[in-house]
């Protein structure tokens, strides 16, 4: 028997995992893939949760959170990871074919949901390194244009080859089958690089204080305000938390699924 049906042969539902199949991969770089998996006929999410995904441990499943990358009308699980050659669970994930088996957990879950969010014109999705994820579904979401005027996703990244689905996003998500007429109109993708030759370079903190992150083709006034912005963010702990504290400084309020206000974040990766 191969190692790899050897594998497969580990992999059990249970109450709270599924087994699904992965469909594809994609490596877009030496340190970041995407895959897609199968969806079970009973998954139901909204747009920005996280779920948990696995494979065969030590006794016991070896899972981690993974923000849903698809929309959530999508037939299949996308999902977006760092490559870390000894995490106990992404040294071996990288390494998935299509065809093979993985967990799946039941019950997605997370704050960067547009429930959470009280109404707003602009709509900013920061995000760094892999904290795309989230805001990829949210963006293919027909929900979130009828909720703001403008959506934004700024991301963040060492290299160029870390801005992954750049051209989807660059396109303005032409060809998408149910937002691509709204986003044309309101959606804007601004990458920025921090340590390679790119149009637009430096940390997100910077782009604010500078201007650009409110720059054409965005209208409306160029710095945050806490009566029409509202703000996700996902990706590195220091950002996230260099951030909330200038948001809730000029008047910002976070919100959650039982208290919508003007950010979130997601807790569950932050700590």
């Amino acid at each position: 028997m191969s190692d790899r049906i050897a594998e497969a042969a580990k992999l059990a539902p249970s109450a709270s995992l599924t087994v699904e199949e992965v469909r594809s991969v994609r490596h877009w770089n030496e340190h970041l893939f995407s895959f897609t998996i199968t969806r079970p006929p009973s998954f139901r999410f909204r747009s920005g949760e996280f779920v948990m995904i696995g494979l065969p441990g030590e006794g016991r499943p070896l899972l981690r959170a993974y923000s849903i990358a698809s929309p959530a009308y999508a037939d299949e699980l996308e999902f977006l990871s760092i490559k870390v050659p000894d995490g106990p669970l992404t040294s071996r994930l990288q390494l998935i074919q299509p065809g093979d088996p993985v967990y799946l957990g039941r019950k997605p879950t997370g704050t960067l949901v547009a429930d959470a969010l009280t109404p707003g014109r602009r709509l900013f999705m920061l995000s760094t390194g892999t904290g795309l994820a989230p805001f990829l579904s949210l963006a293919r979401d027909p929900d979130i244009y009828e909720r703001f005027n403008q959506i934004v996703i700024v991301h963040c990244v060492r290299q160029v080859s870390d801005l992954a689905f750049r051209d989807e996003l660059e396109s303005q998500l032409a060809g998408d089958p149910l937002v691509q007429d709204q986003a044309l109109l309101q959606f804007h993708y601004l990458p920025t690089v921090t340590r390679e030759p790119f149009p637009t370079t430096g940390r997100i903190d910077a782009l604010i204080e500078n201007g650009l992150l409110f720059g054409h083709p965005l209208t409306g006034p160029s710095a945050f305000d806490p009566a029409t912005d509202r703000i996700m963010m996902c990706g590195s702990m220091a950002m996230i938390r260099d951030l909330q504290a200038r948001f809730e400084e000029i008047g910002f309020k976070e919100g959650s699924n039982a208290s919508p206000g003007d950010f979130v974040i997601e807790r569950a990766f932050v700590g």
